[in-house]
């Protein structure tokens, strides 16, 4: 079994999250793998998994900032908001300027009210999104708020076909946890009143991890690595080293005084280097929240 800690895959295309969790459950040796958010199965680049100790980062570090290249296309929409689903009406984007593009996509950066797509994991009435819609039910998605730090278009082509122009485009895209880059696509078509969807993606950062780190699958049949716990907890939050005293009554669960880098979470970290717990701090003292060394 390999030792607890964090793995980053470069997700192939066409595999689900779950496929790469079976495939490095093989690897690693355990059962105990799990996946910081999804990445659709058309999409590629960086998946953050847990191994061991590690799973317990994941509901963590999917609150992390991620960043995105994708290639968008105006002039068609689709039932999933990406090329994978079927095609609604066409429409000509010969009209649309480079300039009502890149205001287009200014538009939808900063903290916006985004609908998911129908074709997500979001549960209504307890049942998935997707699930609905693949029975040909239409369910309707709350508005979330989200934040788009950037939403940058590197590149604007026009592309001619019997039917018209597309107007296809590359982006990169920073934002929040939560944020559909497939929603983007569609509400930047409808806001130039031709369509859109999302015909690639890759992921290229979550939180402090990145595609120089990232593995393919294959790399990690040759040779398995993991980041150590400690590495991985002190590459994504802040540090804190304790005393013994401090040690001992946070591998019980039970409180400390609070610290003075930050209100959390942060890596709480014993003197040899061991990392013991998350914690955040209240307004008198600091609670672990993930314990990861047991008394």
């Amino acid at each position: 079994m390999t030792d607890s800690g964090v793995v980053i895959v470069d997700k192939p295309a066409d595999w689900t999250s779950h496929d790469v969790v079976a495939r490095t459950r093989r690897l690693a040796g355990t059962r105990k793998v799990g996946h910081a958010g999804t990445l659709d199965p058309m999409a590629t680049g960086v998946l953050v998994l847990g191994i061991g100790k590690g799973t317990k980062l994941l509901g963590h570090l999917t609150l992390t900032e991620k960043t995105y290249t994708a290639t968008l296309r105006l002039g068609l929409g689709t039932n999933t908001d990406d090329a994978e689903g079927e095609p609604g009406e066409r429409a000509d984007a010969s009209g649309v300027t480079d300039e009502a593009v890149r205001d287009g996509a200014a538009a939808l950066t900063g903290t916006i009210s985004q609908v998911p797509p129908q074709v997500s994991a979001i549960k209504v009435d307890g049942k998935r999104a997707y699930k609905s819609a693949r029975s040909g039910q239409e369910v309707e998605l709350a508005a979330r708020e989200v934040t788009v730090s950037e939403f940058a278009v590197e590149d604007i082509r026009r592309v001619e076909d019997a039917g018209g122009t597309f107007v296809d485009l590359d982006a990169r895209v920073a934002c929040s946890s939560g944020t559909y880059i497939r929603a983007l696509a569609r509400d930047l078509g409808a806001a130039l009143g031709v369509g859109g969807h999302l015909t690639a993606l890759r992921r290229t950062r979550v939180g402090p991890y990145d595609l120089a780190q990232a593995r393919t699958l294959e790399q990690l049949a040759e040779e398995f690595t993991a980041v150590p716990l400690a590495q991985a907890v002190a590459a994504a939050f802040p540090v804190r080293v304790l005393n013994a005293d401090e040690v001992r009554r946070i591998a019980h669960g039970n409180r400390i005084s609070r610290g003075e880098v930050g209100p959390g979470p942060v890596g709480l970290f014993a003197p040899d280097g061991t990392v013991v717990a998350l914690a955040e701090d209240r307004p008198d003292h600091a609670k672990p929240i993930v314990v990861f060394e047991a008394a």
